[in-house]
């Protein structure tokens, strides 16, 4: 025999799930790891909470709770970022450097399988379910290139690519066989029909610019779109691609994310902007978080609902400096946020 809560008991549960549901996100701790070289895209690995995280000329694979290094795969240029096919046992890792290429992995033993040639500027990579391919933009080719998993890593080749019309940067993809991609350069996001394979749509990203941050809600349909300039947020309809927000967030963003209905974006100045929708389709910041300088790249865990940003302690900037500031060697570290 089952029994209810007593009213008052059920009121006072409910008014407690909803104190946590909205309780501010705030740095839970730093992760010192050190190591050589720059990062760019971070990945989580949500079932083994593992990090990926390329430093240019390796990729470093981290324990999420810990810190500990658990395997540092070598053998790039220009690491960007990783994607992950746990069905196939493999990793995959966006070589921009020299001619392009997608560095193969063993997911169990992070070992080198081989590495595929691409075009140059290889950037952002995701695995696609729908298409079950691995897609990898290049920036300078203005291209989208796929590849199987299951591809020979020693002799394998990538499929035609697809011209985009544009510098793509990052890309998201709805799990039904269309991929969104941001074309950095024109202000637009190409939208990609997979099984056709040929851009069927270009959408302004007005009033924001400079596309670079993507993220996507597949369930609503929405688009999350880090801008540089002007600095922005856009939540876009990805069914039409209606501008359905634009907000305002800091300087240098470079990755977007979302996690329990709310959408992250990271940027360079060393704020973290949560947005949420307060009430049904209007979406506002509800909150800044205050990060370290320079962490502009993220990773979601959806289990732990965690995010996981990588930076590091920087040069003093001289006034007659230009670019981006030096960072100071074996200072590399994880910024881990949490709810409180």
């Amino acid at each position: 025999m089952t029994r209810s809560l007593p009213l008052a008991a059920a009121v006072l549960l409910a008014g407690a799930l909803g104190i946590l549901a909205q309780s501010p996100w705030v740095v839970a701790k730093i992760l010192p790891i050190a190591g050589e070289g720059s990062w760019d895209y971070l990945t989580v690995d949500s079932q083994t909470h593992r990090l990926y995280v390329p430093r240019s000329t390796h990729t470093m694979v981290i324990d999420a709770a810990s810190g500990k290094v658990m395997g540092d795969i070598p053998g790039q240029k220009i690491a960007h970022g990783v994607a992950l096919v746990p069905a196939a046992g493999r990793g995959f890792i966006s070589d921009g450097g020299g001619d392009g290429a997608v560095v193969v992995f063993d997911l169990k033993s992070n070992a080198t399988l081989g590495a595929i040639a691409a075009q140059p500027d290889a950037d952002g990579i995701i695995f696609d379910p729908a298409s079950r391919s691995v897609l990898v933009v290049s920036g300078d080719g203005g291209v989208l290139m796929t590849l199987p998993p299951g591809i020979d890593p020693q002799h394998g080749k990538i499929d035609p690519p697809i011209e985009l019309g544009g510098k793509p940067e990052f890309l998201a993809s709805d799990g039904a066989g269309k991929v969104y991609i941001n074309l950095v350069d024109k202000n637009l996001v190409a939208v990609v029909d997979m099984k056709s394979r040929k851009v069927i749509a270009r959408w302004p990203v007005a009033p924001g610019g400079s596309p670079v941050g993507m993220s996507m809600d597949a369930r609503r349909r929405l688009l999350f779109i880090g801008c540089r300039n002007p600095q922005r947020l856009v939540v876009m309809d990805a069914r039409d691609g209606k501008v359905l927000a634009a907000l305002p967030i800091g300087a240098g963003v470079d990755a977007t994310k979302i996690d329990g209905g709310q959408a992250f974006a990271s940027c360079r100045d060393g704020s973290l902007a949560v947005a949420g929708e307060p009430s049904p389709g209007k979406w506002e910041i509800v909150q800044t978080v205050k990060t370290p300088d320079g962490a502009r790249t993220m990773g979601v865990d959806s289990t732990t609902h965690t995010i996981y940003l990588p930076t590091a302690d920087f040069e003093p900037a001289r006034p007659d400096a230009k670019g981006r500031p030096s960072a100071r060697p074996g200072t590399f570290k994880i910024v881990v946020v949490a709810r409180r």
